[in-house]
């Protein structure tokens, strides 16, 4: 009878955590960084169908690098936990640190079962206050480890060096502009050289405390984000053509959808879903009433029928 193989625990434990810090160092970096109306998040996403960072509830963000379908499901375990606490009891009792609370303890189960591989995943869970001092930033590991970051953090791809070019060049304070060229910087930068990342590649959200909406959650567009970093990689934007003209058709507007992209192809020429530079959603213009016409044998109303005429057809029922 032949022995079964044996691993130590502890082998055992560090082979997973070995197996997921490879996964999550394959990706891109996510940073983020807070500044004086809120927190930001900055990270290099050439995709514009697959975001890394997206919005939990009111004033709770969500940010994650490493294997996309795994981290998607957080989020969207995210979004019910939420959603339903909120329903249930108030809104207010929806807290990025029961959430952070809530992903730590998914995160540390599924580590320590021997049924299922890790996930390969890191987490931001961030909530702004009132105040910057009310801010929270909460960072989750692959193991379920929670910890309370201040000022900014950085996970994925090369972690160490963008957090060592922000910790020389962060001002606690600074304003949404000055954060973005900082964080944008940090990520560029490189032991060997430094890099210029087209505003196109970027993909930049933030938590805006002054924001009129209870929803406090923006996207920055490209255009906008050619706009604070001066221009490069700023979308050009397409004359329309005499034949498209004559056809009617809308000329392309920067900052939209990539009109590549499949499932932005449709007939005819339809407003964005939300404004290229601001982010915000569209407002339904009022609709116009529409004139009934009267149908024939009908006399037009307050006016009695001409004498002679038919009358007009009853239903069934009517007297």
């Amino acid at each position: 009878m032949s022995m079964p193989f044996y691993v130590s625990p502890e082998q055992l434990m560090k082979d997973r955590a070995d197996f997921a810090r490879k996964g999550i160092a394959r990706g891109r970096s996510v940073v983020a960084v807070q500044y004086a109306d809120g927190i930001l998040f900055v990270s290099e996403n050439p995709s514009q169908a697959l975001h890394k960072v997206s919005e939990i509830y009111d004033r709770i963000a969500f940010a994650a690098v490493g294997r996309y379908n795994e981290f998607e499901n957080l989020r969207i375990a995210g979004v019910r936990l939420a959603d339903m606490r909120g329903y249930a009891y108030d809104r207010r009792d929806v807290t990025g640190r029961g959430l952070a609370n809530a992903y730590a303890q998914t995160l540390g189960t599924i580590f320590s079962s021997g049924g299922e591989k890790p996930y390969e995943v890191e987490i931001f869970v961030a909530e702004i206050g009132d105040e910057p001092a009310d801010d929270q930033l909460y960072r989750l590991t692959y193991d379920g480890q929670v910890a309370d970051e201040h000022g900014f953090a950085v996970m994925g791809g090369a972690a160490d060096v963008v957090a060592g070019h922000l910790r020389e060049h962060y001002v606690a304070g600074s304003s949404l502009e000055d954060t973005l060229r900082v964080a944008v910087a940090a990520l560029g930068h490189s032991e060997t050289e430094d890099r210029v990342i087209p505003a196109g590649d970027l993909e930049v959200a933030a938590l805006d405390r002054t924001r009129t909406q209870p929803r406090k959650f923006l996207r920055l567009r490209a255009a906008r984000l050619a706009e604070i970093l001066g221009g490069r990689g700023a979308p050009t934007s397409d004359a329309a053509s005499p034949e498209d003209a004559l056809a009617g058709a809308a000329p392309h507007q920067s900052g939209t959808d990539d009109p590549s992209d499949p499932t932005d192809q449709v007939s005819g020429a339809v407003p964005p879903l939300e404004d290229p530079v601001t982010g915000e959603p569209p407002v339904a213009p009022p609709v116009a009433p529409q004139r009934q016409e009267p149908a024939p044998g009908d006399s037009p109303a307050g006016e009695p029928p001409t004498p002679g005429s038919p009358p007009p057809p009853t239903e069934p029922g009517q007297v």
